[in-house]
């Protein structure tokens, strides 16, 4: 969206570049599983300014002292952790790239979650599309500042605390077989935690243990890449391992419970410019008219699954626990990259890092291109220039 980077990447690239690129990327990983796209986005100074305005009032309800209250209900009654803390340790905006009616770029929020993303991985191909397509030095994926060396220091702080790395475990279902797998070693390369499935992790009263070189070691931080869905139907796994519901002796980053209270369920309650019209389907008391101009979600849902786009009016009545969604207004995403092959739209991820004792920090960012109906890379598999990427800005 900086023309004069995006000219300038368009006029050299080449398919070569990428497959190097890509094999730069991989190397010493595990293979990626999902696309990645082949360039990065160039992110204006103006659309940085309106991402960072709409973050910060996003957090200013985060931070609200009514918003555990608000937020209550969004946690299953079944999937409810003991001894939840003040404040999530990772927070994750999704904008969708549009135009307003004076035709400037304006962010929209697509999704929240107070779950951790790719952390690590994002600075590793942030690193590798500099390498190898030779980009200017003054690009760079960090806000508020942060360079890879302060960066990684605040990871560490969030993530490791006051512990020692093998005190702390980064775990997963199934952790080495997860598609974000890669973001798992790179972040085990840069703080030297372990990499753990659920069923590799053992209790012993309430204190839970793994075993390396025949030792047992206690564990005292867990950074949480276990998402609840996952295990809905393979509950037996806990009676291997230990149920996260129990009262345990453990750190948790994140605490699971701020996986539901950060999610859709929150965004009807943001009233802003930067927040499509958004209501809980059995708040709602007139059906609008013109239903093709919204989208039906569930809110207990991952990786787009679920999602209605094109609203119909059946598609609603046939909802039989409308508590459990949200029907909210179309983003038109603007398809402002430019590719060799036309217009590509785009939605950038803001990551913030919020360190025990201190207030969050906006660092680093995501970025995915798509030319589908949905954003996700699943429903972009049969394009080009479409993908995970990330967003360079001037430093």
């Amino acid at each position: 969206m900086i023309s004069k980077y995006r000219e300038a990447f368009n006029s050299n690239y080449s398919n070569i570049k990428y497959k190097e690129f890509l094999a730069g990327l991989q190397k010493g990983y595990p293979e990626i599983p999902f696309r990645v796209a082949e360039t990065p986005v160039f992110i204006p100074a103006d659309l940085q300014q309106k991402l960072t305005e709409a973050g910060e009032e996003i957090i200013s309800l985060i931070k609200g002292n009514d918003f555990k209250n608000l937020t209550e209900h969004a946690i299953p009654i079944d999937w409810k952790v003991p001894s939840e803390n003040d404040h999530p340790h990772f927070l994750t905006f999704d904008f969708g790239i549009c135009k307003d009616d004076k035709g400037n770029l304006i962010p929209k929020l697509i999704e929240m979650q107070g779950f951790p993303s790719l952390y690590g991985f994002q600075l590793h191909m942030a690193q590798q599309y500099a390498n190898y397509y030779g980009l200017a030095t003054n690009l760079s994926p960090f806000f508020g500042g942060y360079n890879e060396e302060s960066y990684i220091a605040l990871l560490k702080q969030v993530i490791l605390g006051s512990h020692k790395p093998h005190e702390v475990a980064l775990m997963d279902v199934d952790a080495q077989d997860q598609k974000t797998a890669i973001d798992f070693y790179v972040t085990q390369k840069y703080l030297g935690i372990k990499i753990l499935a659920l069923t590799d992790i053992f209790k012993e009263g309430d204190s839970l243990f793994y075993m390396e070189n025949n030792e047992k070691i206690k564990l005292k931080r867990l950074y949480n890449r276990l998402i609840f869905d996952e295990v809905t139907e393979k509950t037996e796994l806990f009676k291997e391992s230990f149920d996260p519901r129990d009262e345990l002796d453990i750190e948790w980053v994140t605490h699971p419970n701020w996986f539901y209270r950060i999610s859709k369920f929150t965004m009807p309650f943001l009233k802003s410019e930067f927040v499509p019209e958004t209501h809980f389907l059995n708040e709602l008391t007139n059906i609008p008219k013109d239903l093709e101009n919204y989208v039906l979600k569930p809110l207990f849902s991952f990786a787009g699954m679920g999602v209605v786009i094109d609203v119909k009016l059946q598609d609603i009545l046939a909802i039989i626990d409308p508590k459990n969604w949200i029907l909210q207004r179309k983003v038109n995403y603007e398809p402002v990259v430019k590719s060799p092959n036309g217009g590509v739209k785009v939605e950038i991820r803001l990551m913030y890092l919020w360190p025990d004792n201190e207030e969050p920090k906006l660092c680093i960012n995501l970025a995915r291109l798509s030319r589908g109906k949905m954003i996700g890379v699943r429903y972009n598999k049969d394009f080009n220039w479409v993908g995970g990427t990330v967003g360079l800005m001037e430093g």
